[in-house]
């Protein structure tokens, strides 16, 4: 069984995280403190821990004609669960840097993609595939 990861990431807003981690997302809450917040993303734990001074790196490396940000994270999704996720947050107003679409159409490694920033300016990724053995085809 694929056991869950942790992540700990910076936010300069505990209540805008909480709101968009908690609400947007629709990620149930942990343990928290006055400086962090943990989250339960599709059974993954992340941590937002206060950085009043975080500030988005503003890198990109080009992947299938889009300039993907770096560094990112997500959570790779069932089909029916990542259109679920597009339609939420497009319908709370968020704005993605790269559209919900297909990438690599075709071609191994064949997915849906989405990307889009908390705000705090950490960018998000969240995939499927219509294949789960395409997660790691060459």
């Amino acid at each position: 069984m694929l056991r869950p990861f942790h992540l700990a990431f910076p936010v300069h807003d505990l209540l805008a995280a909480r709101d968009f981690y908690g609400k947007t997302l629709g990620c149930p809450e942990g343990r928290s403190s006055d400086t962090w917040i943990d989250f339960d993303l599709f059974g993954h734990q992340i941590v937002a821990h206060l950085d009043p001074a975080a500030k988005p790196v503003a890198v990109s490396n080009p992947v299938d004609g889009h300039d993907v940000p770096v560094p990112h994270f997500g959570v790779v999704l069932t089909m029916t669960d990542w259109q679920a996720l597009a339609d939420r947050v497009a319908a709370a107003g968020v704005s993605f840097g790269i559209e919900p679409h297909i990438r690599f159409v075709g071609q191994p490694g064949e997915q849906a993609t989405m990307f889009f920033r908390d705000p705090s300016g950490n960018a998000l990724e969240f995939k499927a595939f219509a294949d789960d053995a395409m997660l790691f085809a060459t």
